[in-house]
C-alpha cells in the first residue's frame, strides 16, 4: 500500500514515446522530481513525494523504459535532450508553468540541460548524487564503460556493467549495482525495492538507455555555468557510483549550495529521507512558519501521546495511562496523534486528537491489504510499510515542532523511534517508548532468507540503541521478564531477554481496567442481558479487518456447538472495520459492530474466541476466563511473544486456525468450558506503574 495515492495519473506522448507521470498535493508552488537512469522508475522517490506534497504540487514521470511509461528499444529515446523534451511535455500536460526540479544521479544531466535552454521553466533545482562529467569517475567504471560492448572471459566486480552480462545474467547485475549504489549497513529493504523495480524492465532496453547521448565534460561546464536559478546539490561522501567531487564541481560550477552527506552513499534519500526531505523542504521555501507556542509563556505542561493502530490493544492501555498521568499531573494536556481505529476508542474517552491525524498514512489499512486468508507475513508487512513510516514521522516531526511539547509518549509509533535513533538531532523533548515485546523472530517455514533479515533488523535496533543510549528517556517494556521469550536476537546477538532487562523498565502488564471493580459477574451479564441460564460465547478479531475468515469459520462452528451446549448464545463483534452484513448469521448467533469497552463483556463471558493479539487475551486472562485462541499464521507476535506470555500465564487454549474446522472447534469449546480456570493473576496497577515512570519526565 501506498503512504499517498496520486491525485492524477496520466499519459503524455511525446517523440512517439509514452511518458506517464503522477501529480499529488495542490499547494500553490509545483515541485517536479526528474527520472534518473531507467533501472528504476518514479517509484524511487517514495520517501519524498509524500512529505513534500503535503507543502506543494508534486509531479513525478518515469523515463522511458520503465514504469508506465514506453519501453523503447531505440537508443535515442535516451539521449539527454530527449529528456528535456519529456519533462517539458509533462510540464504541459501538468498545466505548470514553472516548477522546482528535482533529480537523482543520471538525472541531473537533464535537470541541467532543462535549466540551461528553458530557464523560464525552472524555479530551483536540486541535483542528488549528480552523475555529470565535471570530475573523474570511479576508475573501476570508466574501464567497465570503456568496453561495454565487448565480451570478457569473467565478470567480476564493475565488469559486470557490460551489455553480454546484462544480457546472460540480469540478476546478478542489478544485486551487484545497487549493493554499490547503498553500501551503507542494514540495506536490505532498499535494495529490494532497487532490484524491483529493475525488473520492471529488460536488459535489452536497458542496453539501449546505456547508448543515449550524454553530455561531455565541455558541454556540462557550460551548462552549469548558464544555469540562472538557485542549486543546491546533496552528495554522499561514499558515493561508489559518482563520486562525490562531482557533486562538489557542480555546485561550484552553478554557484550553488553543497549538502555533504557523511557516510551516505549514492541514494541518500532513500537511506536519509528525513535529512534530505527537510532540506529540500528549506531549499524550495516551503517550510511552515514558526511555532505559535512558546513554553515559556504557558502554564500548563503539554505532551504529545502517539498510540499504534495496529490493533485497538494499545488504545485501551493508553488511555488508562494517560488517566494515571493526569492524577500525577493535573494540569498536564495530552494531544493525541492517532488514527482509525484508535481514534474511535480516544473519542468515546473524551480525549484530544490533534487534527494533524487525518493526514497519518493508515497502517491498519496496509496491515490488511498485506494479509490472506487468517495469514499475515507480518515481519515482511513491516518492511513493506517502510514509506508509510517516514511520511508518518514526517508529520509526527512537523507536529511535535510546531506543538513545542514538553513530553512525547509513544506506544509501539515504530516509525517515531527509528527515525529518531536515525537523526538524533530532531528530539526537542523528553521521550517515553513503551512496547510490549522486543525482537523480531523469523516463521521456521520462510527458511533461511527470513531468518537472516530478522537478524539483520534486530542487529540494526542494538546498534540504535548501543549508539544513542540516552534518547529514549525511559524505555518501558508493558510486562514482566518472564514474559520475554528466550531467543536469541539471531546468530552472533545477545539473548533477548538479557538485553532487554537491561535496556528497559517493567511496568506489569496494563490491561486498562482493574477486574475487581468490575463488581458482581451475575449483575454484570444482568446489565448485558445474558440470562443466567444461557451460555454467552463471544468472538472478538480486534480492531483490524485480517479476521474476517475466523469470524466464518467460528460462526459456522455455532450449530455443532449448541448441539452439545445448553443454550448457547454466541456473540460476534466485527470490530470497526468489518462491515456485520458481509457476515452470516444462523440461528442463535448476534452480530454486533464495534462495542466500546469490550473487556465488559469477556468478564461476563462464558467462553470466548479470539485471534492471537495480546490485548483481547490478556483481558481474557486478568478476568479469568476461558477462551480458545487463533494465532494468525506468519504472525510472528501472535506466534511467539504472545504465546509465550500466555503459556506463563496458563491463559488461554492455542488452536491451529488451518486444522480446525467446525466440529473441532466444537469440540474444543466444549472442552475449556468443562475444565478449570487455573490462570494465574495479572496485575492491575501497570498504567499506574508507567504512568509513574514517565511522569518523572514532566
Amino acid at each position: 500500500m501506498r503512504a499517498i495515492e496520486p491525485r492524477r495519473r496520466d499519459r503524455v506522448t511525446c517523440d512517439g514515446v509514452g511518458i506517464a507521470y503522477e501529480v499529488f498535493g495542490d499547494g500553490e508552488r509545483t515541485i517536479v522530481f526528474l527520472p534518473t537512469w531507467s533501472i528504476v522508475h518514479g517509484r524511487h522517490w517514495k520517501a519524498q513525494v509524500p512529505f513534500l506534497a503535503r507543502h506543494a504540487r508534486v509531479v513525478t514521470f518515469d523515463g522511458p523504459g520503465n514504469g508506465g511509461s514506453d519501453r523503447s528499444e531505440d537508443a535515442r529515446a535516451y539521449d539527454v535532450d530527449a529528456y528535456v523534451r519529456y519533462a517539458l511535455a509533462v510540464l504541459d500536460a501538468t498545466q505548470t508553468g514553472a516548477a522546482g526540479i528535482v533529480s537523482l544521479s543520471m538525472g541531473a544531466q537533464w535537470a541541467l540541460r532543462l535549466a540551461e535552454l528553458h530557464p523560464e521553466r525552472v524555479e530551483a533545482a536540486a541535483f542528488i548524487g549528480p552523475t555529470i562529467p565535471l570530475a573523474a569517475a570511479h576508475a573501476g567504471r570508466v574501464l567497465a564503460m570503456e568496453s561495454f560492448d565487448t565480451p570478457k572471459p569473467s565478470y567480476r566486480g564493475w565488469a559486470k556493467y557490460n551489455r553480454h552480462y546484462w544480457l546472460s545474467d540480469y540478476e546478478d547485475f542489478i544485486a551487484f549495482f545497487f549493493g554499490e549504489a547503498l553500501p551503507e549497513a542494514h540495506s536490505t529493504k532498499q535494495i529490494e525495492d532497487c532490484c524491483g523495480w529493475a525488473i520492471e524492465t529488460t536488459p535489452a532496453v536497458l542496453v539501449q538507455t546505456n547508448l543515449g547521448a550524454r553530455l561531455d565534460e565541455t558541454q556540462a561546464r557550460a551548462a552549469a555555468r548558464a544555469v540562472q536559478c538557485p542549486v543546491l546539490v546533496i552528495h554522499g561522501d561514499d558515493d561508489r557510483i559518482s563520486p562525490h567531487a562531482r557533486g562538489a564541481a557542480l555546485a561550484r560550477e552553478t554557484g550553488g549550495a553543497l549538502l555533504t552527506m557523511e557516510r551516505s552513499g549514492h541514494l541518500p534519500h532513500v537511506r536519509d529521507p528525513v535529512v534530505v526531505n527537510l532540506e529540500l523542504r528549506r531549499f524550495f521555501d516551503l517550510d511552515p512558519p514558526p511555532s505559535r507556542f512558546s513554553r515559556a509563556h504557558r502554564r500548563r505542561k503539554r505532551a504529545l501521546y502517539v498510540s499504534s493502530p495496529i490493533g485497538l490493544g494499545h488504545a485501551q492501555r493508553d488511555v488508562a495511562i494517560a488517566r494515571e498521568l493526569r492524577a500525577l499531573h493535573p494540569d498536564l494536556e495530552i494531544d493525541w496523534l492517532a488514527q482509525h481505529p484508535v481514534t474511535r476508542v480516544l473519542e468515546a474517552a473524551g480525549e484530544r486528537i490533534h487534527p494533524a491525524s487525518a493526514q497519518l498514512a493508515s497502517e491498519s489499512a496496509h496491515i490488511e491489504d498485506e494479509s490472506g486468508e487468517h495469514d499475515l507475513q507480518c515481519f515482511e508487512a513491516l518492511r513493506r510499510m517502510d514509506e508509510i513510516l517516514i511520511a508518518n514521522f514526517m508529520l509526527f516531526r512537523d507536529v511535535a515542532a510546531e506543538g513545542m511539547y514538553d513530553l512525547w509518549i509513544c506506544d509501539e509509533a515504530w516509525d517515531v523511534d527509528y527515525f529518531l535513533h536515525e537523526n538524533p538531532q530532531e528530539k526537542r523533548a523528553p521521550y517515553a517508548w513503551m512496547t510490549d515485546f522486543v525482537g523480531y523472530l523469523p516463521m521456521p517455514d520462510n527458511g533461511e532468507r527470513e531468518a537472516a533479515l530478522t537478524a539483520d533488523y534486530n542487529a540494526e535496533m542494538i546498534e540504535q540503541i548501543e549508539r544513542y543510549p540516552r534518547l529514549r528517556d525511559r524505555s518501558i517494556f508493558v510486562g514482566n521478564p518472564d514474559d520475554i521469550v528466550p531467543d536469541a536476537f539471531g546468530p552472533a546477538l545477545p539473548a533477548i531477554r538479557g538485553w532487554t532487562e537491561r535496556h528497559y523498565a517493567f511496568a506489569g502488564y496494563v490491561t486498562g481496567f482493574d477486574p475487581t471493580a468490575l463488581g458482581d459477574r451475575e449483575a454484570l451479564r444482568a446489565r448485558f442481558g445474558y440470562g443466567p441460564d444461557e451460555t454467552i460465547a463471544i468472538v472478538t478479531v480486534g480492531g483490524s479487518g485480517v479476521g474476517a475468515a475466523l469470524l466464518r469459520k467460528i460462526i459456522a462452528a455455532h450449530p455443532h456447538a449448541a448441539a452439545d451446549i445448553p443454550n448457547l448464545r454466541t456473540i460476534v463483534v466485527a470490530g470497526p472495520r468489518i462491515d456485520p452484513s458481509t457476515l452470516p448469521c444462523p440461528d442463535g448467533v448476534e452480530i454486533a459492530a464495534y462495542v466500546p469497552n469490550l473487556y465488559e463483556r469477556l468478564a461476563a463471558c462464558d467462553i470466548a474466541l479470539v485471534q492471537g493479539g495480546l490485548t483481547t487475551t490478556m483481558e481474557l486472562a486478568a478476568n479469568r476466563r476461558p477462551f480458545l485462541y487463533f494465532p494468525l499464521r506468519h504472525h510472528f507476535e501472535q506466534n511467539f511473544h504472545v504465546r509465550h506470555r500466555l503459556n506463563r500465564y496458563g491463559a488461554g487454549r492455542c488452536m491451529d486456525y488451518a486444522t480446525s474446522d467446525a466440529r473441532s472447534i466444537a469440540r474444543a469449546m466444549l472442552e475449556e468450558l468443562a475444565r478449570p480456570v487455573t490462570t494465574r493473576p495479572v496485575e492491575s496497577d501497570g498504567a499506574a506503574r508507567a504512568a509513574g515512570m514517565i511522569a518523572a519526565l514532566l
